[in-house]
C-alpha cells in the first residue's frame, strides 16, 4: 500500500466531518470497557509486569464549591474533617495495596481530585508521611499536584515546596468574567499570575496551566485574552483541553444550553488560535493538547521518542507502572486496569470489608495490546511505525488492520492522514483530527450505543 496526502486546512466540512464522539484515549481498552472484578486483579497481574518503576496517582475528590463544567470525580463539600476520615482510608488502602510496589521505587506522584488543594498544609504533610512511609521515592522523582487558585496563597505554596513537590498544576481555564460567571468559576486572573511568581521564586521545577476550550460564551476574542495572559505568566506547560459536553453524565452541565456553547467550527478555530500562538512563542506542540518549554522533561521526552500516555495525560514515565489510591483511582499494573469504586461510600466498605478495592477492570488480550501500541503512538507521536509493531507483536501490520486502513480512506483523500508501506503519520495541520484517526483502530467502537457515550472528537 502506498499512498500520500496532499496539504488540508481545518475547514468547515471537514471539521463537520470529523467532529464525531471519540474517546481521549488516556488509555487503550477506555475505562468505558471496564468490567466487574470479583479476583485480585492487580496482584495476579504484576507477576508477570516487566515494569521497573512505580507512579502513584491518589485521587483527592472534595471540592468547596461544584464547577458547573467539571466532569471529574468530585464530593462537593465545606466539611474539613471529612478529610481527615478520608486519609485513614488512604492509608489503609496503602497498607493493602504495598506489595505492588515490589521494592520498585516511586519515579512520580500525582494528586489529582476534585482539589487537592482542599486539604489543609496538616493534611498534605501527614499525607505526604503517609507516602513515604508505605513507599520509597526515587533520588530523581516528580511530586506533582494539581491547584485550585481560588484557595491557594502563598504560605501555602511554602508548604507543598517544603513536602517535596515539585510540579504545580493551576487551573485557569479562562480569564473572561462571563465565562467564569457561567461555570462558577470566578477567580482572579492576577492572583494566579501572582502564584506563578512566588511559585518560581519558591523553585518549584515546572509550572503548568490548564486552558479549556469550548466553554459557554467564549468567543474568539474573548479567548484571546485567556491566551495572552497565559504568555504573560510563561508557565513551563501548557494543557489544552477540549470541554466535553456530557450533560447526561454530568448533572451541573445540563445548566448550558446547546446554544451557549461554541460549535465544532469555532471550537476548531479556539484550538488552533492558542496552537499557532504558544508555538510562536517557543513553546514546543505535545500531543493533542499540551506544550512544554523546550528545556521541560516532556518536550525531552517527545523529542526522544519516549513520551508516554496514561490517565494522567501525557508523561515522561513510560517504563512504569500506575497504582491508583483513593475513590474513583485507576490503576495500571502490567496488563491490566483495576479502578477504585466511584462513590466514596462503597470506597470505604469495600477497605473495611478488607476487599480488594478494586470493582471493575480488565486484563488486556493480545489485540488490545496490539492496539493500544498503534493508538499510543498516534496519540504521542502523530506516527506509527509499522515495522516495529510486526517485529514486537509478529503481525504483518496491513494484513491485520485491513478494516482499519481501508476506514482511513477519506481522511487520506482529505490529507489528514499519509499512508505508505513502512508508517502511518499525521500531518501537523491534521493534529486536531487525531481522536478521530484513532478511532479507525479502536475494535470497540462499533456501536452509536458506545460512541455516544464520549464526547466529540472537535
Amino acid at each position: 500500500m502506498m499512498t500520500t496526502s496532499v496539504v488540508a486546512n481545518n475547514n468547515t466540512s471537514f471539521i463537520k466531518k470529523y467532529a464525531q464522539h471519540a474517546p481521549r484515549y488516556t488509555s487503550y481498552p477506555t475505562a468505558l470497557k471496564f468490567e466487574p472484578v470479583d479476583n485480585d486483579i492487580l496482584s495476579i497481574a504484576n507477576k508477570d509486569t516487566l515494569a521497573d518503576e512505580l507512579s502513584l496517582y491518589i485521587h483527592i475528590p472534595f471540592c468547596n464549591t461544584l464547577c458547573y463544567y467539571c466532569g471529574c470525580n468530585k464530593i462537593v463539600t465545606r466539611h474539613q474533617d471529612k478529610a481527615d476520615i478520608y486519609l485513614e482510608y488512604l492509608e489503609k488502602e496503602m497498607i493493602a495495596k504495598q506489595s505492588l510496589s515490589k521494592g520498585k521505587p516511586l519515579a512520580s506522584l500525582h494528586l489529582g481530585g476534585g482539589s487537592p488543594s482542599f486539604l489543609t498544609k496538616a493534611q498534605h504533610t501527614h499525607l505526604m508521611y503517609l507516602v513515604k512511609k508505605y513507599f520509597t521515592f526515587a533520588a530523581d522523582a516528580e511530586r506533582a499536584i494539581e491547584l485550585d487558585p481560588r484557595n491557594v496563597d502563598t504560605s501555602y505554596l511554602a508548604t507543598l515546596k517544603s513536602l517535596g513537590y515539585t510540579r504545580l498544576s493551576f487551573g485557569l481555564q479562562d480569564t473572561d468574567y462571563k465565562v467564569q460567571q457561567t461555570i462558577n468559576r470566578i477567580q482572579s486572573t492576577a492572583h494566579i499570575a501572582n502564584l506563578v511568581f512566588e511559585a518560581r521564586t519558591l523553585g518549584f521545577n515546572s509550572i503548568n496551566l490548564d486552558l479549556i476550550y469550548g466553554l459557554p460564551h467564549q468567543t474568539l476574542e474573548t479567548f484571546k485574552t485567556t491566551i495572552a495572559a497565559t504568555k504573560a505568566m510563561q508557565p513551563d506547560r501548557i494543557s489544552l483541553f477540549s470541554y466535553a459536553h456530557l450533560p447526561e453524565r454530568f448533572a451541573a452541565q445540563s445548566k448550558f444550553n446547546d446554544s451557549m456553547l461554541p460549535d465544532a467550527e469555532l471550537k476548531a478555530l479556539l484550538y488552533n488560535t492558542a496552537v499557532n500562538s504558544f508555538k510562536k512563542i517557543g513553546y514546543e506542540m505535545i500531543g493533542l493538547d499540551h506544550f512544554a518549554k523546550a528545556n521541560d522533561t516532556l518536550a525531552i521526552a517527545k523529542n526522544g521518542g519516549v513520551l508516554h500516555r496514561n490517565f494522567q495525560g501525557y508523561t515522561t514515565h513510560g517504563n512504569s507502572d500506575l497504582l491508583g489510591i483513593g475513590v474513583s483511582s485507576i490503576s495500571t499494573i502490567g496488563n491490566a486496569f483495576a479502578q477504585n469504586p466511584k462513590e466514596l461510600k462503597a470506597y470505604y466498605a469495600r477497605i473495611d470489608e478488607k476487599q480488594h478495592t478494586a470493582t471493575i477492570g480488565l486484563s488486556l488480550t493480545k489485540d488490545d495490546l496490539i492496539r493500544r501500541d498503534v493508538i499510543s503512538s498516534l496519540m504521542c507521536n502523530l506516527h506509527v511505525n509499522k515495522t516495529a509493531i510486526e517485529k514486537k507483536h509478529h503481525i504483518v501490520f496491513d494484513d491485520y488492520f485491513e478494516d482499519a486502513l481501508d476506514a482511513l480512506s477519506s481522511l487520506v483523500d482529505d490529507g489528514l492522514i499519509a499512508l505508505n508501506d513502512e508508517s502511518i503519520h499525521v500531518p501537523e495541520h491534521a493534529r486536531i483530527y487525531i481522536r478521530a484517526i484513532c478511532a479507525r483502530f479502536d475494535a470497540y467502537l462499533n456501536t452509536d450505543e458506545i460512541v455516544s457515550r464520549y464526547s466529540k472528537a472537535i
